[in-house]
């Protein structure tokens, strides 16, 4: 009978082994729609780091270098919204709504076993996430990081339309005069809109240097853009433009940390007004940086970042 124990044990610890979840560093998940990709970077034992990418249409690879800073202290998981980058991209127009993304995070949730984590959206991949707060209210979130973050459309056209006043007169008669016509792919108005982004997405470079990571990975969406957002940063016609979430930023129960660069077109005063609107919130800002902060100061964010994680899980 002993033997029979002993035995029995052994089986149950095979079986137990056997049956334990194998998670790929890199691949593919099915969604509602297609596949979406993902990647886990680093092995440290803090909680793990989900970030969430902007657009909607943009990709996760260019800010792989920049989060991968975290990734000494804990695991930072990286992914592509069906429609971007690595994903799949359906042209199915009924896809792109903000339910579906929003149950893309729990689908990797489950896939990658993430009982417990930090999610981070960046841009209008805070959009997704304070959605996904307030209408899943899940379970195991231990910290919510607002980058840069569009929690309002009206408030992001205000915004936008503030900034560009504070360009030159013949910069912003040209932006106003395509706008108004309609007219988005003039070459005075590409050239108009080049000089807003230079000024407030990215300090580093533009049009942004290619990192090694985006290599061979497809580019924007434009079409997931234009029919979620609109045309343009000033011109918010699509199925976003009704989007305002700031009323319920009082209903999130985890620490939130709001982060923007100091030349942000989200603008680092409408931070601290939606950290008087939430419960337990703080502000940073990244100094020489502008919307794309991971890219401009890289060091100074992980700092920031690293920091506020760690604090949240001594306490």
């Amino acid at each position: 009978m002993k033997k029979l124990g002993i035995l029995f044990t052994i089986f149950l610890l095979i079986l137990n082994v056997s049956c334990k979840k194998e998670i790929e560093k890199e691949g593919f998940l099915d969604v509602e729609g297609g596949k979406i990709w993902y990647k886990i970077v680093g092995e440290g034992n803090g909680i793990p780091l989900l970030v969430l990418h902007g657009g909607p249409g943009s990709r996760s690879c260019s800010l792989i270098p920049g989060y991968s800073l975290l990734s000494s202290d804990r695991p930072v998981i990286f992914y592509d919204q069906l429609g971007s980058g690595n994903s799949d991209r359906p042209t199915d127009t009924s896809l792109w709504k903000i339910d579906r993304f929003v149950d893309e995070i729990d689908h990797l949730r489950n896939a990658l076993d993430l009982k417990q984590l930090h999610i981070l959206g960046h841009s209008c991949g805070s959009t997704f996430l304070i959605e996904y707060m307030i209408s899943k209210k899940p379970e195991g979130v231990k910290s919510v990081i607002f980058s840069s973050s569009m929690l309002s459309t009206s408030v992001w056209i205000e915004d936008a339309k503030l900034l560009l006043s504070k360009m030159p007169e013949e910069l912003q008669d040209t932006i106003k005069k395509y706008e108004k016509i309609k007219d988005y792919n003039a070459p005075a108005y590409l050239a108009a809109t080049d000089s807003f982004y230079a000024r407030h997405l990215t300090r580093k470079s533009w049009p942004p240097l290619k990192t090694a990571e985006c290599e061979n990975v497809p580019g924007f969406n434009v079409d997931v853009y234009n029919y979620m957002w609109g045309p343009t940063e000033f011109t918010a016609n699509g199925t976003l433009k009704n989007f305002d979430r700031t009323a319920d930023l009082d209903n999130i129960t985890q620490p939130i940390l709001f982060l923007t660069g100091e030349y942000d077109e989200a603008r680092p005063e409408t931070m601290y007004k939606f950290q008087k609107l939430s419960k337990d919130a703080r502000v940073e800002i990244i100094e020489g940086a502008a919307h794309w902060t991971m890219i401009d100061q890289p060091e100074k964010v992980a700092e920031v970042i690293s920091g506020f994680l760690n604090e949240v899980e001594d306490n």
